[in-house]
């Protein structure tokens, strides 16, 4: 299972030409989730810069990559695995996830128990899935049941453990986050700083100015009085040590609702719409 300390900030790994400046800083800044994604082609910047951090234990970072929608199947997925350790040049990955529910049914099931033998190799340790609307959870559950049966009992379909959304005030997908909590499901939101598109918002400002913090300041701990992973991301030298300096205030539950919305406006792609059949 996939565990996080307060103190631990997570970091949105960046294209390769920033990665090995950016993690560097991360983690100098206290950083110790890196998360990417096949589909990033960073992951050999990020395992270089994972390796390079010989004051920091591999035990104590946390490496997360993800299953590219191409590679969905099982053997395009055994492959995936594969190639990230080989491409990061680590000797297990902490969380794999798959990017996104394409692919349809067959796909998505030989995906995920690709994972889960994966994880029985002690290639990967956790996995779970990204982008998913509740309709492919539902559906992840009865493959997991599946797969018990197909082989051999109780667990042997895998543990979901992770889900991954682009979640924040303007986009809180209530009815996603309602499934994993009644799971046990960690719930990791990328975009939490909407890409910049909703500074100057007056709720923000006014907490902003309240705590004398940044915008962006205020929408992580956002994040984190949801109980949500905040997963920033920045290539400011300034920015990535301010994203993580947000645990010496907390915002009450009163301004936490206030600063939700019921608006569903996402700023990056929306698999979570997909029907099964896509």
């Amino acid at each position: 299972m996939m565990s996080h300390r307060a103190n631990q900030a997570e970091f949105v790994a960046r294209p390769p030409k920033d990665t090995a400046r950016c993690l560097t800083e991360a983690f100098d800044a206290g950083y110790r989730h890196i998360d990417s994604a096949a589909s990033y082609r960073n992951e050999g910047a990020c395992g270089e810069a994972i390796r390079g951090a010989s004051s920091i234990p591999r035990s104590q970072i946390f490496f997360t990559s993800k299953v590219p929608p191409r590679k969905m199947g099982y053997e395009g997925t055994m492959a995936q695995v594969d190639d990230t350790l080989a491409k990061s040049g680590l000797e297990y990955i902490d969380l794999m996830l798959l990017h996104s529910p394409y692919g349809g049914s067959t796909r998505r099931k030989g995906s995920w128990k690709a994972l889960v033998e994966a994880v029985e190799a002690g290639k990967v340790r956790s996995i779970g899935v990204s982008n998913y609307g509740v309709h492919h959870l539902d559906e992840l559950d009865r493959h997991i049941a599946e797969l018990e049966q197909e082989r051999g009992g109780k667990g042997r379909g895998g543990v979901l453990s992770v889900g991954q959304w682009e979640i924040h005030p303007w986009c809180p997908r209530r009815d996603i986050v309602e499934w994993c909590s009644k799971r046990g499901v960690a719930v990791e939101a990328y975009s939490p700083l909407v890409q910049g598109k909703r500074w100057g918002e007056p709720v923000t400002k006014k907490l902003a100015d309240k705590y004398g913090k940044s915008e962006a300041q205020i929408l992580i701990r956002w994040s984190l009085e949801k109980e949500l992973v905040p997963l920033p991301k920045s290539a400011t030298s300034e920015r990535i040590r301010e994203n993580a300096d947000v645990y010496d205030f907390e915002l009450i539950p009163q301004e936490v609702q206030e600063l939700e919305t019921d608006e569903y406006s996402p700023v990056c792609w929306d698999p979570t719409t997909a029907s099964l059949d896509e």
